[in-house]
């Protein structure tokens, strides 16, 4: 069995439309729209590009905050300092981890909440919703202290819960090692952050053609089937979406970190190593040289992922 989707829809010209070059009518809608969308742009390029771009050149100096008369001009100093630091790859290892471990997760349960929300009965699915997308609602700040009370070994009930699971007694001190660390890390993560990805995927559920459906339970396709076949192909350009926001977000991870372990026992992510450097140690050109690398690795990140699964999401919207 291959995979089923409905063929592309082909483009159509207006038969009124000109062969070349643009009428009255799209000249004057083309200058309305950006008219509308200028100052958002104008907004946007003065809260994203400018910080960037004193980010960047905030980098090429050897500058400290308190000691601002021995400021000096340095090039790409500060970024071969960085990339020779085995601590930068630490964080960036740390980083990685956490991104691929709790997006692989939340995708799975993801799709499966998705697929609850999509298939429950119409007299409860509102309530449903409601319940599944309660913890995207939560601080993230919020949720991070309370994964950290629940783990305490003086205050959480986590040891006194699960004291059946092996490995699990009431002295484990779960913020006292990196890989128990970083497990309640990725656990506070995910469970704040699922409910996102599961939204995403419902759209996608949505979009999936039910007559595709139907002709493949005629054809005696199995759910399993249908699911790799039909289901999920169709959900290709939603699955992208949800993949890449959530890659980018997770990327970002430091509230978490912050309020549960403050970078301790190596759970340093480079978020925020990029903070301890600017805020802690206030040396400005090495933190901005490191919040230019995250960018720069985010952006890669972003298309990487455009490249891999190859969606044209003007086409999947059958413009």
């Amino acid at each position: 069995m291959t995979q089923t989707t409905l063929p592309p829809v082909k483009k159509t010209e207006p038969v009124s439309a000109p062969k070349r070059g643009l009428s009255d009518r799209s000249r004057s809608e083309r200058k309305l729209g950006w008219l509308l969308a200028g100052p958002a742009f104008v907004v946007m390029l003065a809260v994203t590009a400018y910080p960037i771009l004193q980010a960047v050149y905030e980098s090429l100096f050897s500058y400290r905050l308190t000691d601002p008369a021995n400021r000096e001009f340095t090039g790409l100093t500060n970024y071969w300092v960085i990339l020779t630091d085995p601590i930068w790859w630490q964080a960036i290892w740390v980083t990685v981890f956490i991104t691929v471990v709790t997006v692989a997760v939340e995708l799975v349960l993801g799709f499966g909440l998705a697929m609850v929300m999509a298939k429950a009965l119409s007299s409860i699915r509102p309530v449903v919703r409601a319940a599944i997308l309660i913890p995207y609602a939560v601080i993230t700040v919020v949720s991070a202290f309370a994964w950290q009370f629940a783990f305490d070994i003086n205050t959480g009930f986590v040891n006194s819960w699960f004291a059946w699971i092996p490995g699990v007694t009431a002295d484990t001190d779960w913020f006292g090692d990196r890989w128990q660390s970083l497990l309640v890390i990725c656990l506070a993560e995910i469970w704040k952050t699922t409910p996102f990805i599961s939204l995403l995927l419902l759209a996608g559920l949505a979009q999936v053609p039910e007559v595709l459906q139907e002709a493949a339970k005629v054809d005696g396709a199995t759910w399993w089937q249908r699911l790799w076949r039909v289901t999920i192909p169709n959900m290709k350009a939603a699955i992208m979406v949800a993949l890449l926001f959530r890659s980018l977000d997770a990327f970002r991870v430091f509230d978490s970190i912050f309020i549960m372990t403050g970078g301790a026992n190596g759970t340093e992510s480079v978020s925020f190593l990029a903070y301890r450097q600017t805020i802690a140690r206030l040396e400005i050109g090495l933190g901005s040289a490191v919040s230019v690398l995250l960018f720069l690795v985010v952006v890669l990140i972003a298309f990487t992922f455009i490249k891999a699964f190859k969606v044209d999401l003007a086409s999947t919207r059958g413009e």
